[in-house]
This record gives C-alpha cells, sequence and structure tokens, in this order.
C-alpha cells in the first residue's frame, strides 16, 4: 500500500548542504505499528513529512496504492493528506479559536461532507477517544493528554488509511503516555501507523515493527515487508479519492473565530478603513441632495428633444457630452466637403449604465386607446423595433465588409459588448437610424447638401453636423474609414506602446457619398436548410458571396444638415432610412420560410430537429435517440465524416438551452406590436410637462391594480440638456472625494500590514490547515474572508455615522438655506460604498494572502 524506493532529501541552508534522506527505500504494510527510531537529525521526521506530503522528495519515488507520485500536483497532494493520512504531533497543533468538535470536522469539512453529517462523524470519532464531553471546549481549556486525544481524533475523522504520529508522547507525563499509546495500539489493528519516537522501550513495548535510522539510511528493520505482501496490500487498499475544497462559509467562520479573540483590535481597524467611507458618503450625500434641488427648478424651452421610452432604459448622459464634441475646439471648414471629427478616442473607454426594463406593448396600448389626448401635445411619436439590421457593404471587390458598430467592437476585441448595457450608454450610437414621420419637423430642423430626401424603402440619408463633420466613429462604421486602422491601434494600446495621435482629417466629396450602395440582409436569410435542418452559413464566404449579390441594395440618395436656426436635431446617427425600410424587414422576415416552420413547431428547434429542452434538468435533449429518426436523417448522420459529425454534435449542445422566444430573436422576426422604443416629441415645454403627467398616470395606474411590471421609465432628453448646470456640481464632488479617497487608500494599504501581520500569527494554523488537506487556493481564501469582514465592518461603520452626521447638517442648511433634507444619502449609494469598502480590502489583503498561500506547511507547523 505504501513504498518508498530509493528516497533522497538534500536540504541546503547557504553553502551549507545537508542530506536527509540517503536512498531509502522500505515497504510497509496495510495494518500495523511501525515505530521509526534514531537520534536527532537522523531523518526521522523528513520521512514522515515526505510520507505524509507536507515536504517533497528530491530523487527516488513514493509509491501510494500502486501509484507513483512523481508527477503529483499540489490538488493531489492535498486531496491526499485530507483522505489518506492523518497526522499526530508532539505540540498537537490545535487551532487555538476553534472548539474540540470543529477542530475535529474540519478535515471533513474540506472533503465537503454534509454538515450534521460530519458533526455525527466528529461526535463518534471525539466519543472513541474518550472526550465524548468536552466537544465544545477550546483547546485552552484542556489538558495536554486530552489535547493530544483530539489531535489522534482529528486524525482519525476521514478513516485514513496512514496515521503518522511525531513524538505523540513526547510533551506528555508517563501514564498519559501509556494511555495515548494504548489507543494508537488499538487502532494499528487495522491501520497503518508510523510513529517517530526516542523512546526505543516505547517502541518495543507498542511498535511491531521497529525501523532504525542513521543518517538518513535505513540500518535495521526488525520486520520487513516484501514486495509480495506490498502487492496483495496495494489491490486491497486502492480507492478513488474525491479532490478537497474548503468552502468559503467555513473560510469565513475561521476568520470570523478568529476576529473574535481580537475584537479591539479588530474594531480600530474598522474604525481607521471607515474614514475614508464617511468622507466619500457625506460628499455623496450633498451632491446626491443638490442634485435633487436643481431637477425641480430646471426649466428649459426646448421641444424638439424627445421624451424616450425604451425596452431597455439607459442613462445616455456621458454618451450624449460624448458625441456632442463638448470641450473641443471647434475648426471652421469650406462645406464643399464632407469632413471627420476624431473622437472615437474619447468612446474606447467605457463606462457603466443601470437598466430598466419596460413593457412598451402595454404604454403603446394606452397611448392608443383615445383617452390621453396626446396627439393634442406631440409632434410625432415614433415606434421603433429591435430588428438589428444587417448591413454590408455594397462593394464586395476587397471582401465581404459588413458595416455595424459590432463590427468596430470586435475590431477593439470588445466581442459583442455592443449588446451589453454599457454599450447601449456608451456606444450605442445607433449609426443607422430611423427617420421621424413627421416630414415637416424634418425639413424644418435639416438642409438637403446635396441630393434628396427619400422617398422609396431602399433610399437613405447620410447625415452630417452643422460643421459638415461626421464623427470617425461613423465612418469606421459605415465602412468609408478602414477599421484595420482602428485594431492596430488598439493592440498597441494592449502593448502598452505609445498612441500617436491623428491629425489627418478624412475629405469627400459629396459626389463620392452619393456613391455609396449597401446590402440589407435579412437574419434569415443567414440559414440554409439541409435535411431537415436549418444551418447558419454567415461564415461561409462563397454563401455570403451569393447572398450578397442577391440582397436588397440600398442607396445613399442625400446628405442632410442640421439648420442654422435649428435649436436641435432629431436625426441620432450616421445613416437615416424611412419606416417604410423597417416595415419591409418585418414582412420580409416574417414571410421568410424558416421563420414560418418555427412558428408552424414551436416546440421544436429547426436548428436541430429536436425538441426544445423544457427545463435545465431535462437531459433527453443531450442525445440523440436513433429509434425516432427517419431513414433519410439516419443515411445523413451515417454519411457524415467524423468531423463534421463532431461540429453537428457541438452545435446540438450549444442549442440544447435555446427557446423557441430564442430561436425568433436570433432569426430577426419582430412582432409590430412588441417595441423597443417609443419617442415622444412635444411640441413645446409645456406639451413636455403634459406628456410626463400622462406617464406619470399611466404609472399610478398600474401601481394601483398592483401591476408594478408595467411601470415604464423614459429618458428625458431635455433634463439630459441641464448636465451643463450639474457638471459643476459634478466636478466639485469628484475632486473632493478624490482628497477623500487618499485615506481610503491608506486605510486599506494599512488593512493589508494588519493581515500580513495577522498571516505571521497564524502561521501555525496555515500549517495545520495544509496538513489535514486544504490547498494553497483555500488558504488564501481564509485570509480573503478576513479582509473581507474587516471591509464589510469599515463600510458599515462608515454608513452608520453618516446618517447620524446627516441629521446636524441638514438642520444647518435649513437654517442658512431654507431648503429642506438636502444632505441625504441615496440608499444605492451607501450599499456600493459598503461593497466599494470590502473590494478595496480583499485586494489590499491579497498579496498577505498569497503569501500565507506559499508558506511551507513544515515550516509553518514549527513556528511557535
Amino acid at each position: 500500500m505504501l513504498q518508498l524506493k530509493n528516497i533522497y532529501k538534500l536540504y541546503e541552508t547557504g553553502d551549507l548542504k545537508q542530506t536527509a534522506l540517503d536512498g531509502v527505500t522500505l515497504n510497509f504494510r496495510e495494518s500495523e505499528f511501525v515505530a521509526i527510531l534514531g537520534q536527532s537529525g537522523s531523518g526521522k521526521t523528513t520521512m514522515l513529512n515526505i510520507i505524509g506530503g507536507l515536504d517533497q522528495y528530491d530523487k527516488g519515488d513514493l509509491i501510494i496504492n500502486g501509484k507513483s507520485t512523481k508527477e503529483f500536483k499540489d490538488r493531489e497532494w492535498d486531496t491526499y493528506r485530507n483522505h489518506s493520512i492523518g497526522f499526530v504531533f508532539q505540540s498537537y497543533n490545535l487551532i487555538p479559536h476553534q472548539s474540540v468538535l470543529t477542530n475535529v470536522e474540519l478535515a471533513l469539512t474540506l472533503s465537503g461532507v454534509s454538515k450534521t453529517e460530519r458533526r455525527k462523524r466528529a461526535k463518534e470519532v471525539l466519543e472513541r477517544v474518550g472526550l465524548g464531553k468536552q466537544l465544545h471546549k477550546r483547546p485552552s481549556q484542556m489538558s495536554g493528554g486530552q489535547m493530544q486525544r483530539v489531535a489522534i481524533a482529528r486524525a482519525l475523522i476521514n478513516d485514513p488509511d496512514i496515521l503518522l504520529a511525531d513524538e505523540p508522547t513526547g510533551a506528555l507525563d508517563s501514564e498519559t503516555s501509556i494511555q495515548i499509546m494504548d489507543l494508537l495500539k488499538e487502532i494499528s489493528k487495522d491501520k497503518l501507523i508510523i510513529m517517530v519516537t526516542h523512546n526505543p522501550e516505547l517502541a518495543e513495548a507498542y511498535a511491531n515493527r521497529i525501523i532504525k535510522l542513521r543518517d538518513g539510511n535505513v540500518i535495521d528493520d526488525s520486520n520487513p515487508c516484501s514486495i509480495e505482501q506490498l502487492q496483495i496490500n496495494k489491490e486491497r487498499g486502492k480507492k478513488k479519492l474525491a479532490k478537497t475544497s474548503m468552502s468559503f462559509g467555513t473560510a469565513l467562520s475561521l476568520s470570523l473565530n478568529n476576529l473574535k479573540t481580537k475584537k479591539a483590535r479588530t474594531l480600530m481597524t474598522a474604525f481607521a478603513g471607515s474614514i475614508g467611507i464617511i468622507g466619500i458618503a457625506l460628499i455623496l450625500s450633498l451632491s446626491s441632495g443638490v442634485k435633487s434641488y436643481i431637477a425641480k427648478v430646471q426649466e428649459d424651452t426646448l421641444s424638439s428633444y424627445p421624451i424616450s421610452i425604451e425596452s431597455q432604459t439607459v442613462d445616455m448622459t456621458s454618451m450624449m457630452e460624448n458625441m456632442m464634441g463638448r470641450g473641443r475646439e471647434e475648426e471652421n471648414h469650406d462645406t464643399d466637403k464632407i469632413y471627420s471629427r476624431n473622437i472615437m478616442s474619447g468612446m474606447i473607454e467605457s463606462m457603466s449604465a443601470q437598466m430598466s426594463k419596460n413593457d412598451l406593448k402595454s404604454f403603446k396600448e394606452y397611448l392608443e386607446s383615445g383617452n390621453t389626448n396626446i396627439d393634442d401635445y406631440a409632434n410625432v411619436i415614433q415606434y421603433g423595433y429591435d430588428l438589428g439590421l444587417q448591413i454590408y457593404r455594397g462593394d464586395t471587390s476587397n471582401g465581404i465588409v459588413k458595416v455595424s458598430p459590432e463590427s468596430i467592437y470586435d475590431k477593439l476585441g470588445f466581442g459583442h459588448m455592443s449588446d451589453s448595457p454599457m454599450t447601449q450608454a456608451a456606444g450605442g450610437f445607433k449609426v443607422w437610424t430611423e427617420l421621424l414621420g413627421n416630414q415637416t419637423l424634418l425639413e424644418s430642423q435639416y438642409d438637403i447638401v446635396a441630393g434628396s430626401w427619400p422617398k422609396n424603402y431602399d433610399e437613405v440619408l447620410l447625415v452630417v453636423d452643422k460643421n459638415n463633420e461626421i464623427s470617425d466613429a461613423y465612418l469606421y462604421s459605415i465602412g468609408l474609414l478602414d477599421d484595420t486602422e482602428l485594431e492596430e491601434k488598439m493592440n498597441k494600446v494592449k502593448n502598452g506602446e505609445e498612441v500617436e495621435e491623428s491629425t489627418e482629417v478624412a475629405k469627400y466629396s459629396y459626389e463620392d457619398i452619393l456613391k455609396l450602395t449597401y446590402k440589407l440582409v435579412l437574419n434569415s436569410d443567414y440559414y440554409e436548410k439541409d435535411n431537415n435542418i436549418w444551418i447558419d452559413k454567415s461564415e461561409n464566404s462563397i454563401y455570403m458571396k451569393k447572398l450578397l449579390d442577391n440582397s436588397l441594395e440600398l442607396k445613399v440618395v442625400g446628405i442632410v444638415r442640421p439648420s442654422e436656426e435649428a435649436v436641435s436635431a432629431s436625426i441620432n446617427g450616421a445613416i437615416a432610412y424611412t419606416s417604410d425600410l423597417t416595415e419591409y424587414v418585418v414582412n420580409k422576415i416574417n414571410d421568410s420560410e424558416i421563420v414560418k416552420e418555427q412558428k408552424a413547431s414551436p416546440e421544436v428547434n429547426v436548428f436541430t430537429g429536436l425538441k426544445f429542452q423544457k427545463d435545465e434538468n431535462d437531459s433527453t435533449s443531450l442525445t440523440i435517440d436513433m429509434s425516432k429518426l427517419s431513414d433519410e436523417e439516419k443515411a445523413y448522420l451515417a454519411s457524415l465524416s467524423q468531423e463534421e459529425l463532431s461540429v453537428l454534435m457541438r452545435e446540438q449542445n450549444n442549442s440544447n438551452k435555446a427557446t423557441y422566444e430564442d430561436n425568433l430573436s436570433l432569426l430577426g422576426c419582430v412582432d409590430l406590436s412588441n417595441l423597443s422604443t417609443i419617442n415622444i416629441y412635444p411640441k413645446d415645454f409645456e406639451a413636455k410637462e403634459y406628456i410626463e403627467d400622462i406617464i406619470s398616470g399611466y404609472n399610478e395606474e398600474k401601481i394601483d391594480q398592483d401591476e408594478d411590471e408595467y411601470v415604464v421609465n423614459y429618458n428625458d432628453m431635455v433634463g439630459l440638456m441641464m448636465s451643463s448646470v450639474t457638471s459643476i456640481i459634478d466636478i466639485i464632488s469628484y475632486v473632493l472625494i478624490a482628497f477623500v479617497a487618499i485615506s481610503l487608500i491608506v486605510s486599506s494599504i494599512m488593512i493589508g500590514i494588519i493581515t500580513y501581520i495577522s498571516v505571521l500569527e497564524r502561521t501555525k494554523e496555515i500549517g495545520i490547515l495544509r496538513s489535514i488537506g486544504a490547498s494553497k487556493q483555500d488558504i488564501s481564501r481564509v485570509f480573503n474572508a478576513e479582509t473581507l469582514i474587516v471591509g464589510f465592518a469599515a463600510g458599515a461603520m462608515g454608513i452608520l455615522v453618516t446618517v447620524l452626521l446627516n441629521i446636524p447638517i441638514n438642520i444647518i442648511i435649513k437654517s442658512v438655506s431654507n431648503i429642506s433634507d438636502v444632505s441625504k444619502l441615496p440608499v444605492e449609494g451607501g450599499v456600493i460604498l459598503v461593497v466599494i469598502s470590502m473590494m478595496l480590502t480583499v485586494i489590499a489583503g491579497l498579496i498577505p494572502a498569497k503569501i500565507a498561500a506559499k508558506k511551507d506547511p513544515v515550516e509553518a507547523l514549527r513556528t511557535e
């Protein structure tokens, strides 16, 4: 079961080299009591540590249950120590801040045993060693003999194959030593016990095999084990071991109990960490209150910006500022050319946004019910659909080029970020956008620079700003600029290389623009039916070339620019098309063969030919029942190569979680009642207020009917114009937060130092945990849990103090300005600050936690 083959171990300290084991070869039976005798420095403990997986040999091989350990990884050693080895140390090595019961059941916790089962087994093994009535004592409340019994119980809890005892009676009196040895003798009847001792009398009295070491060599073996005996035992001893893992709850428990032993220091540390949180929370309280006050008194006469209600509402403030070029010096150009406006670099940095979902179908029905009189207040109501137009360059001479925001994100290495809430705020700039249905309003806002307004569904416009400029982001998206240049710049950024600022301005004649053509591909056109299964051909260049040749051609028929007298502009994109194109796409997709087939069979996935998986636990869709396939389908499967079959199975697995709704969405199938956006354009500012009242009335009606899920949130573009006013408050807030954040960083560094001190204090505990099978990751988890607790305490303390301080602050402001409740911390702000506090302390503790994980378990166990 256990075999040492020519084991060598050499210790090097500077120029000093010491051989601890010099070619030791030993075989051990499955159950016997082995005593290892030898003077100090003979290699006894080193051999014990190598057998237990705490130390690694330099040469030779340790064979466990017939398996060599030469290629063992850390995780395999952890599993081996947890399941196959039990350690009994001379100095007991119990965790002082844990109870007897918790100390014993800790090894089972690493094995993933349930709480009920491990409590039961821990009590049984403690009863076996005579400590059934001492379960809840701490080690400091027990005698040496009792603590050694606890150590033996801990060693036995996982029913290990081997029990390793290093001087188990070295710190005990004679009477207690006899009791411990009697207990070990009884255990050796069905387990292998290897005991290191200096006491030859004790070895003679209890061991049935005595091995003597001198200078790292075996000089005597009283009862050697033959290879034949070992082979029998090897077969009997084989068993599969499960990997060990400490749950985060266990790590929290260990750390919390440790912190309880140092309450004063923990509270002082948390208070120091809370100072920065208090400062930032007070600034947020004042900033939030002042913004709320400004929102109450804002007035703006702009009426051309819509009240936008989207299926997912996103904060567009930051994106608006970037797209409007705020802070950029305006350049004067001749108006005979189109000029690029280079702001793409300002959009590379992502911004976070919060989203809320709106049921637009219900709200549309409310608007069209005739009870709102909204037509009296709105110039136009625009309904938008999430079609995801697939647009390609009409010229395919240089290859197939897809022109959409997604292609830019791919080049930047952001993958499918364009679908994310962040991108919808920062990059969802709608390159292709639908024109309003009010031609009079459009003509009042825009001048035709060249060409004409579109009259047919396949005609589009190019939109420039008042300076005849167009963002380079749009130019990349519509294919006028080569997006490989952008990719090269992004690669330089990733590689830490300097990116030169682009000063070159691209220019295009009106004639060049009016020659532009694009190809519209329907989502449903990407798929081709093959043996009753629809296959995605979007990656097939031959198929795509043919598809584009036969697709609808979109022509740029005009260039428009905001008029001089226009206060605002309603087209938020580079290319504008009419609602006729939207209707065309919706009808064509709904009329496609694949959509019809999917709608006709809502229970069957048209991409796999299999039924949709009903729930996550339904595994029937993961396999193919050959008996239910037609002869044609069987023949088709039989004709596939191994590679083609693998691809088919992979596609099946990828789609096993697909739903009927997912497939329709993938195909671009849109129900005209299923909106993505409702834009309401007020006639004037007073009309805007009436429209807001209509929306509020709808929301109140839904709340009264306990239908909160139908409440809608909207983007008020007019309100966003006030960002120039509130930006001053933001700047002041950011400056103050930056100053206060310094104290937060300093306190985090202090917490990191205190965590490192905790690592030093708990070094022996680290060794104990490693000896019972805890991995390096588990050790890191313990100290990360400790910093997480401290961070939470600091954050919670900071928020509590802030709430209390806001009371006198509001009283003072009220007496000075007669404005009530200006300083009020938002609930979400408080939660975020607590999370930030926890994150900072965890980050500060990462290095100490890593240091703890890397500690040598042998050295850690020797630490006092």
